[in-house]
């Protein structure tokens, strides 16, 4: 990542935000769950908190169940799922989350799409990755890949969610994101 993308004021406090994780999948269970574990690990090595974590099948009831329970809870800032958003049958998770959306956040998959080309060429098209703002929160959903999920934290949300990013970050909006 270009080191202008990058910029850390270290004379501004560090708030850690609590993040619940969401695995979807049909054939991971919590064992074999290596992008979650993967993600669990980038964020708490950043300094956040997991609040809490699952995993549902590729249904998108019971993503829109769990992802809902969590936007309602007070103890959670962010949720991240990965899973879901390729072009299969099955990959379901963007339709599951976009109804729950009250801003897309287009920005992110522009940015998801052109640091996903420096990685994996034109196989980024086969990515529907999104995040969106609900309840107050910020939703951010990656591919089930370790890759990709390595580099939408890396490359992406982990710079936006450093209260300490500069010229400005997620962290500090949160607060107003509820105002009417």
């Amino acid at each position: 990542m270009k080191d202008h993308a990058c910029r850390i004021d270290e004379s501004l406090p560090f708030k850690p935000v609590n993040v619940a994780l969401l695995t979807v999948s049909d054939t991971r269970d919590a064992e074999s769950d290596t992008s979650g574990a993967l993600l669990a690990d980038l964020i708490t090595r950043d300094g956040h908190r997991i609040a809490e974590r699952a995993l549902v099948r590729d249904d998108v009831e019971e993503i829109r169940g769990r992802v809902g329970a969590w936007l309602r809870a007070e103890n959670i800032d962010v949720v991240v799922t990965t899973g879901g958003t390729g072009l299969t049958g099955r990959d379901i998770t963007p339709e599951a989350l976009r109804p729950m959306f009250e801003k897309e956040i287009e920005g992110f998959a522009v940015v998801w799409h052109m640091l996903s080309f420096e990685s994996v060429g034109l196989s980024t098209l086969q990515s529907r990755a999104c995040a969106g703002i609900a309840h107050g929160k910020f939703i951010f959903a990656l591919p089930g890949s370790n890759g990709a999920c390595r580099d939408g934290w890396e490359k992406i949300i982990r710079w936006q969610l450093n209260s300490r990013h500069t010229p400005c970050n997620l962290v500090e909006i949160m607060p107003r994101l509820l105002e009417r």
